[in-house]
């Protein structure tokens, strides 16, 4: 269970499409960073605009350290950036600020699939940190039914990555969509943004396609102790 080599054969796919995906995010990020937008606003200044613009005054705008570190916070109603998309002028800057903005207005608007993902985050994690303790405990002590409790667990995982493909697609959707219709970025501008926002869409493809596969494992290796 600790170095087996059908783990890696399983989750193979998993690590090539991240592999690929990071660096498609990275050469569409630096090239787009490197352009600025016909706006001249900055990513905060475009995600207030934004924000006003879907009568959002109540979400703060914070910075936050780390590179691509940009999220939303639904609970704190705070949608932090990272330096170079808070202070950064480019269409990259305005593209990722634009995708948090669209959590925000997905959060306002009761959007479904957020709703759950946001329920659904402290499962995860538990099911993420705690699937490994238990399925590892019900090989060592023999006890199937705690395997398929640890698999369990894990699958919390894997429903919350499912959730999230749908909630990060429609964040960027969305972003696209109102960065044009407040004119903070040319119809020409757009497809740069896009190649930003959908490198950043594989990312959340890697990470399902690698849940799904760890999950596969598991029942593999639980199925094939059952019939010892």
């Amino acid at each position: 269970m600790f170095f087996d080599p059908l783990y890696f054969l399983f989750l193979l796919p998993g690590i090539l499409l991240a592999a690929w995906a990071q660096m498609r995010v990275m050469s569409a990020y630096h090239e787009a960073s490197r352009i600025p937008a016909s706006s001249g606003l900055s990513g905060a200044e475009a995600a207030a605009v934004l924000l006003q613009s879907a009568g959002l005054n109540q979400v703060r705008i914070e910075g936050t350290p780390g590179l691509l570190s940009d999220h939303y916070s639904p609970t704190e109603k705070t949608l932090r950036l990272s330096p170079e998309v808070f202070e950064g002028r480019s269409l990259a800057a305005l593209g990722i600020a634009a995708h948090e903005a669209g959590h925000a207005f997905q959060d306002a608007q009761g959007y479904a699939p957020l709703v759950v993902r946001n329920f659904l985050v402290p499962l995860a994690s538990f099911g993420s940190s705690a699937a490994w303790i238990i399925i590892v405990l019900g090989f060592v002590l023999h006890l199937a039914g705690l395997i398929y409790i640890g698999i369990a667990a894990f699958s919390l995982t894997v429903l919350f990555q499912l959730v999230n493909l749908p909630v990060e697609f429609d964040a960027s959707r969305r972003a696209r969509q109102q960065l044009l219709a407040t004119g903070l970025i040319h119809p020409s501008e757009e497809a740069v943004v896009a190649r930003v926002l959908n490198a950043a869409a594989l990312t959340y493809v890697a990470a399902t396609l690698t849940a799904i596969l760890t999950l596969l494992y598991f029942l593999v290796r639980a199925a094939e102790y059952q019939r010892r």
